[in-house]
């Protein structure tokens, strides 16, 4: 019959290797630059919504103003 495999008992905690201080200061960096970058892009999409619906309101606005000028020319002209 087939024996179980054997296992590697874990190092002990004594014996595991010194933690990096440069290294923990470099996670928290990483860190900190990712959630920058994730509130950076989450503002900059804010911002171009907001541009995207000024240029619509401008652009509707200018059209319903030259559609009532054009139209008031049209009716001056034809006597409607």
């Amino acid at each position: 019959m087939a024996q179980p495999a054997r296992r590697e008992r874990a190092a002990p905690r004594a014996q595991a290797a010194p933690v990096d201080p440069a290294a923990v200061a470099r996670a928290y960096r990483l860190e900190r630059a990712k959630r920058y970058a994730r509130e950076r892009r989450v503002r900059e999409r804010k911002l171009a919504q907001l541009r995207f619906l000024l240029v619509l309101v401008l652009l509707t606005s200018a059209f319903l103003f030259l559609s009532l000028g054009v139209w008031n020319q049209i009716e001056r002209l034809f006597g409607l």
